[in-house]
């Protein structure tokens, strides 16, 4: 299972990729002299879209196979075992989930409504002490 991006952030890149290429474009053709700076806009446009493309087919969160990995650009996503959760600790809307020997921080801004009510069953169906979980009095269905 897949824990979406908000598909605002989604355009968001997708959008400064092409005005960035589209800069590049710009300074490429109409200027005379052509510098090597001129290509500088293009390689950012280009690591924008591929940030982009990037999001779009890994999103935020995995879910599978009883670990949770967070998918991040330039290899600095962490996985960690579901049932390896001690703690689940809510601070400004975020999520730390801990074990014994890491942590994962989830930011709940950047994850679509669907995908956040499906992210908040399933961390709430672990068997974790009350105290804790936040979502030891909450039921979701």
């Amino acid at each position: 299972m897949k824990i979406k991006f908000r598909k605002k952030r989604l355009i968001a890149h997708l959008l400064l990729g092409m005005v960035w290429i589209g800069l590049g474009i710009l300074s490429v053709v109409v200027n005379d002299e052509i510098r090597w700076t001129d290509y500088g806009y293009l390689v950012v446009g280009i690591l924008y879209v591929g940030h982009y493309l990037h999001d779009l087919t890994y999103q935020y969160l995995t879910i599978e196979n009883g670990t949770i990995r967070k998918n991040a650009l330039y290899g600095f996503g962490k996985k960690i075992s579901l049932n390896d959760i001690n703690w689940i600790k809510k601070f400004a809307g975020d999520y730390t989930l801990k074990t014994e020997q890491s942590e994962l921080k989830i930011n709940t801004k950047l994850i679509d409504i669907d995908s956040l009510i499906e992210l908040h069953r399933i961390l709430a169906e672990l068997n974790l002490p009350p105290e804790n979980t936040p979502f030891s009095k909450k039921v979701y269905s």
